[in-house]
């Protein structure tokens, strides 16, 4: 696979000549609504084990492959037409194999609302080791608000996914409730009857495992929230239920915030099956512009998680999403959420070019809209999720999960397929 940067003068014609693979395949795997209109700076995934390289005077296969680090016996291999490999001649087409060797076997689960589409769904779950399907709402007396999920935990199992449940402390008009949380922490009774009718509807509904969210819990609750989490455990893997909870992107043990306070990163590491980090809205709706997962960020709060967590047990967050925010930056002012494909669509129609930030290892780009004013838009391509999937293997992390696939990008699926397996627990 090559992740190739658009350059003055690309066409799709051009590059699918250049690299030896159909147009129409480009097309697709870019989901590339104007074939005809490319940005600059917009990056496409040629999936292709190798690419031409045209003989100069005085070369021979032993020398091209040192010059793109490729043994002669690998240069050998990947030209079966070449009948006498010391014997190439001037302007010939040779192969250079691209394809790396995958990084080693990995876990991934992606979130989704109920309301997925279909098509989106069945392209996305031969990626995916779990199904976490957002969200059984919990109520302050224990009882979780009930949602449309039996097609969505059928479609998993077929596909050998194994489908979680996720519970929240979300309320009924969205946002997390501090207060939730602490109805439902701070009496056991009520723990007692959530567990119970989790243990329900995990069995009623042929579930795997059960995904615990509640954010925003009161620093107070802390203990409490421990208290749940070895309770859930206690309750459930004795019945053959794996466990999950989502944290917050710590740096520290004693990282202040509300957020952050009552996630125990060593406790949950230890009683956990796994647990997945929100390693995401750096970059958020409120706040202002920045890539929503800069890699020195989220290596950060790698930096200190496997202290506290064993690695194999993180699954490290993965945002499949970007914003549009208006300029100058205004603070209480909301930026626009869009897919990574509506990114490279807008970059289209209004003509900006695609810059990447190294830091950050994300790109983005400016643009004015039809009333004059100045946006900038921070969102993934194949560049930024390929740097920060690297991140498992140096880190030994046991994969990764997506916030959310609702959204179809067909580059990450393909960058991710190039760099891991995926392990199927069904």
């Amino acid at each position: 696979m090559i992740i190739y940067t658009v350059k003055p003068g690309d066409t799709v014609y051009y590059l699918s000549r250049r690299y030896g693979i159909s147009s129409e395949t480009i097309i697709r795997d870019n989901a590339l609504n104007d074939p005809d209109l490319l940005v600059l700076g917009q990056t496409l995934v040629i999936n292709n084990d190798v690419t031409p390289h045209r003989v100069r005077r005085g070369q021979s296969l032993f020398s091209i492959g040192m010059e793109y680090g490729i043994s002669l016996e690998q240069m050998i291999s990947a030209n079966p037409q070449i009948d006498n490999p010391y014997m190439i001649n001037i302007g010939e087409n040779v192969n250079i194999p691209v394809a790396p060797e995958k990084l080693g076997t990995i876990e991934v689960n992606g979130y989704t609302f109920p309301n997925i589409q279909e098509s989106v769904l069945n392209a996305t779950l031969p990626f995916l080791t779990y199904l976490s399907i957002f969200s059984y709402q919990v109520m302050g007396d224990g009882s979780p608000r009930t949602i449309d999920d039996e097609p969505l935990i059928e479609a998993a199992r077929q596909a050998n996914v194994a489908p979680l449940m996720v519970i929240t402390n979300l309320r009924e008009e969205g946002g997390f409730s501090s207060d939730i949380a602490h109805a439902v922490l701070s009496n056991e009774d009520v723990q007692q009857t959530l567990l119970d009718n989790v243990v329900n509807v995990l069995d009623s509904k042929n579930y795997y495992g059960l995904d615990i969210d509640f954010e925003y819990i009161r620093p107070e609750d802390r203990e409490n929230y421990d208290s749940f989490i070895q309770k859930a455990v206690d309750t459930l893997r004795p019945l053959g239920y794996t466990i999950t909870s989502a944290l917050a992107p710590k740096i520290s043990a004693d990282q202040p915030g509300l957020l952050y306070e009552a996630h125990n990163y060593p406790l949950h590491g230890s009683l956990l099956d796994h647990v997945i980090l929100m390693t995401y809205e750096w970059g958020y709706t409120y706040g202002p512009p920045m890539a929503v997962a800069p890699i020195d960020q989220v290596g950060r709060v790698l930096d200190y998680a496997v202290t506290a967590i064993p690695p194999e047990k993180i699954l490290m967050g993965m945002p499949n999403y970007g914003y549009d925010w208006t300029l100058p930056y205004r603070r209480g002012t909301a930026a626009r959420s869009l897919s990574n494909t509506q990114a490279i669509d807008l970059a289209v129609s209004t003509g900006a070019e695609i810059q990447f930030d190294t830091t950050s290892r994300a790109p983005f780009f400016y643009y004015s809209d039809n009333d004059g004013r100045s946006h900038v838009v921070w969102f993934d391509d194949a560049r930024s999720i390929q740097a920060r999937l690297r991140l498992v293997d140096e880190y030994g992390l046991g994969g990764v999960s997506y916030w959310t696939i609702n959204r179809y990008f067909p580059q990450n699926w393909l960058v991710l397929d190039s760099m891991y397996d995926i392990r199927k627990v069904l």
